[in-house]
């Protein structure tokens, strides 16, 4: 997805199994939150979601031992998260390592999990990804790292859905999905807390070609063998365009009024 709009996330590594509750906190809710898998997985992905968007955004989910959010806003400490950052990335250092050295705990309780997608079975390697929503703390700038990321942006889902639309960005069909799921928020607290409350289905994708057109069809459409859920969008398919994917809704499928 080389020039795309993504969020920020990743693999989970070896080390992600490292999380014990000398160093985290919310270790129950992550094993709660993916019930389905092993505990120790469970929580591997919760800290995977933490450091990818620490790498990735320079976003740090962690508090002091006074229970507040880390802040990252003077500029001695700016330097030296962004040195780990690097490091991180670089694996010469793990979230376990940083935390402990800075007096902290990883907040894998502020992770609430909203979506799980599965890429389709058409490539050597499938995708098996869970989607989690968090506020960003208070003094904390998100920037991208000039690596895997190039640019970074505020955008809403509105605005972001639009110049997609004008094809002035490429948004991958889960970014865009999430991006229509949240746009009737108005602010974190009803993003969140929707998240809370929601259903959250396996999403697998299935590639096909119908009339010449090569499209991705998304659980609850017509063409598809699994339900959407309860609050599927009404966009169910995407078509193949010359730089990405362009939603739409099945033929029998009317805007809602």
């Amino acid at each position: 997805m080389g020039g795309a709009h993504v969020f920020p996330g990743g693999r989970v590594d070896a080390a992600d199994h490292d999380a014990s509750v000398e160093w985290c906190d919310g270790i129950d809710h992550a094993a709660q939150q993916l019930g389905t898998l092993a505990s120790k997985d469970a929580v591997a992905y919760h800290v995977a979601a933490a450091r990818e968007l620490f790498e990735e955004a320079g976003v740090l989910l962690a508090r002091d031992s006074d229970g507040r959010y880390v802040s990252l806003a003077g500029e001695d400490v700016h330097e030296r998260f962004k040195r780990y950052r690097q490091d991180v990335h670089g694996g010469t250092a793990s979230m376990r390592f940083i935390v402990e050295r800075e007096h902290l705990r990883l907040a894998l309780d502020s992770l609430v999990l909203f979506a799980h997608w599965v890429t389709p079975p058409i490539d050597t390697r499938q995708f098996d990804t869970r989607f989690f929503l968090s506020r960003v703390p208070p003094d904390q700038t998100p920037a991208h790292d000039d690596a895997e990321t190039t640019h970074s942006v505020w955008l809403t889902p509105i605005a972001a859905m639009a110049q997609s639309d004008a094809h002035e960005i490429v948004l991958p069909p889960p970014t865009w999905t999430t991006l229509r799921e949240l746009e009737p928020f108005r602010t974190v607290d009803e993003a969140i807390a929707w998240a809370r409350r929601r259903r959250v289905i396996r999403r697998q994708p299935m590639l096909v070609k119908e009339g010449g057109r090569r499209m991705l069809l998304m659980p609850g459409d017509p063409l598809h063998p699994d339900p959407g859920g309860d609050d599927a969008p009404a966009e169910t398919r995407f078509v193949s365009i010359e730089r990405g994917w362009q939603p739409e809704r099945p033929p029998n499928r009317q805007p809602p009024t």
